[in-house]
């Protein structure tokens, strides 16, 4: 496990609202190399496998449709600390309750529409980036 790598996806509310890009230029100002980027749309299995820690909870239905309605960016990005840093970077889940100059700030409309998702934990960050990324596809 890497402690200087960390996982973001950018949801499908990102992509349609044109925010693909100053996102990832927000995400690589704040010092974070992209080492792993992958244009996709996420089947319903992969997205109840991505999410099955939340499989019990009530939003879990809506949070399934809701990620397969179209095209994400997974990406895994690399910085010293990165997964405390790259929290502190997107900002708190709800978005009116996030510091002014974080990615879901700016760009997310709701809690359930929050733009990106960030790795929680080195450990977790290390189990997302082996579900969407092949070790071949990461040029760290």
């Amino acid at each position: 496990m890497n402690s200087n790598r960390t996982f973001t996806m950018l949801k499908p509310d990102s992509i349609e609202q044109g925010n693909m890009l100053p996102i990832l230029n927000m995400i690589e100002n704040a010092g974070f190399k992209i080492i792993a980027l992958k244009y996709k749309k996420m089947s319903k299995d992969e997205a109840e496998k991505f999410y099955s820690i939340h499989s019990d909870k009530p939003f879990f239905n809506d949070l399934v449709s809701f990620m397969t309605r179209g095209p994400i960016i997974a990406a895994a990005l690399e910085k010293e600390n990165a997964v405390e840093e790259f929290r502190e970077l997107i900002g708190s889940t709800d978005p009116q309750e996030a510091m002014d100059g974080t990615i879901r700030k700016k760009f997310a409309k709701s809690k359930g529409e929050n733009a990106v998702h960030g790795s929680d934990s080195d450990e977790n960050a290390s189990i997302e980036i082996d579900f969407h990324f092949d070790s071949n596809e990461i040029f760290s």
